[in-house]
């Protein structure tokens, strides 16, 4: 298989990477980060205009990309800039509407690529552990529709967000995989509130509450009770989102304990010398070019069948889990004090890195996953 990538690509990732480096620079960034919206509505506008969104998109969608590999391009060099912007939401909710959705819902991503709505999934829970069928949300028929009555956590954007996909249960016991549906809930319909607040690494999340809140038949995104494998399509792609943004965000934090190993002298002489430290670098080197093979094959594996892809996928992010926490740690280390500064761009990296790894699963989690689905390929 040749891992090349198109012409295409490399122009969307040189023409990405300088818009970052002229545009989104640390302290741009840190700024947008800390507004009360999370992110920039102008930057937002930009990346549709470049095309950005669009590339993860497939043609049938109105988009020119869509591959594991056009995902995989387009978020590690957002990884590398620290982007904020909700790039992550429209991946996700995207697939479930191309994925699932009819004609008329199937409008909704040309607003999603053209950036005039800002789209996102509303899945996890507070006790859902990361397990994808544990959805205590309920959805129950009503004369002309649906109503809905549940929390969300965690939810990307949710206060800024015009539109979820919200999963729900319309059938079932709280884990079975059967029952779970995936409605589309404008941002302003009555019943839903969102409590908003800032994440940790940067931008905004928020808790979800829908009380009685009604919905239209039409609301209603594929067959009742059937979301379970457009939940897990749509996961899976933000999963590899995530692994690529984590393998750019290494990349930067490499560069930058790179440059501070030959610039910083102890002793008369510069720390690079040293070889202790050129040993912890090497290793470094090697365990960031094993995360860029594993989300290599994650992107590769994205349309395959099942239990490859969802097997490349946890693979990814298990290594990534490992590999991120290790950087963060190294790269700290190697710097000494002056990497936890809140000034200093490394501290921001690390600390992504490391919540990179509880979103969609942790490490823990996907290598459990990746063990219980190599038994029901045997």
């Amino acid at each position: 298989m040749n891992f090349e990538h198109s012409e295409d690509r490399r122009m969307l990732a040189d023409s990405l990477n300088r818009f970052i480096a002229e545009q989104y620079a640390f302290d741009t960034r840190d700024r947008i980060a800390k507004s009360p919206e999370g992110f920039s509505a102008d930057i937002w506008r930009q990346f549709a205009e470049l095309g950005v969104i669009g590339a993860l998109f497939g043609e049938a969608d109105g988009g020119f990309g869509g591959g594991g590999f056009d995902i995989a391009v387009v978020f590690e060099a957002l990884g590398r800039g620290l982007v904020v912007e909700p790039l992550l939401g429209a991946v996700m909710a995207g697939e479930a509407i191309s994925a699932a959705g009819n004609e008329t819902q199937k409008a909704l991503l040309a607003e999603i690529i053209g950036g005039t709505t800002i789209a996102t999934l509303a899945h996890d829970e507070a006790g859902s552990h990361y397990e994808l069928a544990r959805v205590e949300t309920r959805a129950a028929r009503s004369a002309d529709g649906w109503v809905l009555d549940g929390a969300k956590v965690v939810v990307q954007q949710g206060a800024q967000a015009d539109l979820f996909v919200v999963s729900a249960r319309t059938a079932g016991a709280v884990d079975d995989e059967a029952g779970i549906s995936l409605f589309l809930v404008p941002a302003k319909t009555a019943g839903l509130a969102a409590r908003d607040c800032p994440a940790i690494d940067g931008g905004r999340v928020a808790e979800l509450r829908f009380d009685k809140l009604a919905l239209g038949a039409d609301a209603l995104l594929g067959t009742e009770g059937q979301a379970h494998a457009t939940l897990e399509r749509a996961i899976g792609r933000g999963v590899l989102a995530l692994c690529a943004e984590a393998l750019g965000a290494m990349e930067a934090a490499k560069t930058e304990t790179l440059e501070y190993l030959r610039t910083r002298k102890q002793f008369g002489m510069l720390i690079g010398s040293f070889q202790a430290l050129q040993h912890r670098m090497a290793d470094l080197l090697l365990e960031i070019e094993q995360a860029r093979s594993a989300v290599i094959n994650a992107a590769a594996a994205i349309d395959a069948d099942r239990v490859t892809r969802e097997r490349a996928l946890s693979a990814a992010k298990f290594s990534i889990g490992r590999i991120g926490s290790l950087v963060a740690e190294e790269s700290i280390q190697l710097h000494g004090g002056i990497g936890m500064t809140w000034e200093l761009p490394l501290a921001h990296y690390a600390k992504r890195l490391v919540m990179i790894d509880h979103q969609l699963g942790d490490e823990d989690h996907h290598l459990q996953r990746y063990i219980a689905l190599g038994k029901e390929v045997h």
